[in-house]
């Protein structure tokens, strides 16, 4: 049977619009999948856990935890505990993302230094709360791929440094709050400096081989006045660090 030239655009015009409306379904069924896994993350994992913040279980609801992952751990992103990323690097569970981000008690104009970019989930949650979030990561890979995905997010509040995170960001302090996401065997006085006065500095505090404690520490006077949460274990703050 011969068909005529516009009767094969016409046809070839319905496969391909039918081409795409099954592929917009199984991207929205995708997304409707990470959106209930992420509720259900936030109601068992982290309020189920004692975090009451509606702000931080707002933002945890929000930000797409599968996004800062490998497409091969993208089914496991909203499991309650972490997660590789490269570089011998980890995404830290949602439970602990949560609790540091609560303990912080930050403020819609603060500003934040957080010290280990990691996959760069901690900055975006910090994001969608403060004003400005300054977050230096030591390993490039993982600082321009954070970086990457923060943009492609729509974050325009963060800005992403490849450096040293022992030394801080001295040309954008002071900070309101600090977070450190790796174990340091102390805190680097750097930091101390760029605190200001009656600021917030949350740090997995101790061995760097094994376990840590979460320690809040407030900034009064030029001092640290050093509160315990919980035992943690995260990867270790490398450089600087490492040397004493």
């Amino acid at each position: 049977m011969f068909l005529s030239a516009k009767r094969v655009v016409r046809i070839l015009i319905y496969f391909l619009v039918m081409l795409l409306i099954l592929l917009y379904l199984a991207l929205s069924a995708a997304a409707d999948q990470h959106t209930l896994k992420r509720q259900q993350m936030v109601e068992q994992d982290i309020r189920g856990r004692g975090i009451r913040d509606p702000v931080v279980l707002g933002v945890m609801g929000r930000v797409p935890r599968h996004v800062f992952v490998d497409a091969s751990y993208q089914d496991k992103a909203y499991g309650d505990h972490p997660l590789p990323i490269g570089e011998g690097q980890t995404i830290s569970q949602p439970y602990v993302v949560a609790l540091m981000t609560e303990a912080l008690g930050l403020r819609p104009a603060d500003r934040v230094l957080e010290i280990g970019t990691g996959s760069g989930y901690q900055a975006a949650v910090l994001a969608e709360i403060v004003k400005e979030v300054y977050t230096i990561e030591i390993r490039k890979p993982l600082a321009d791929r954070a970086a990457k995905t923060l943009a492609d997010l729509g974050y325009r509040n963060v800005k992403v440094k490849f450096g040293d995170g022992y030394f801080g960001w001295a040309e954008q302090a002071p900070y309101d709050a600090i977070i450190i996401t790796a174990a340091a065997n102390h805190i680097p006085p750097p930091l101390i400096d760029q605190l200001k006065e009656r600021g917030r500095l949350i740090v997995p505090l101790g061995s760097t081989v094994y376990f840590q404690t979460l320690t809040l520490a407030t900034k009064r006077k030029g001092e640290l006045d050093v509160e315990q949460i919980c035992p943690v274990a995260f990867v270790p703050m490398t450089g600087k660090m490492l040397e004493r």
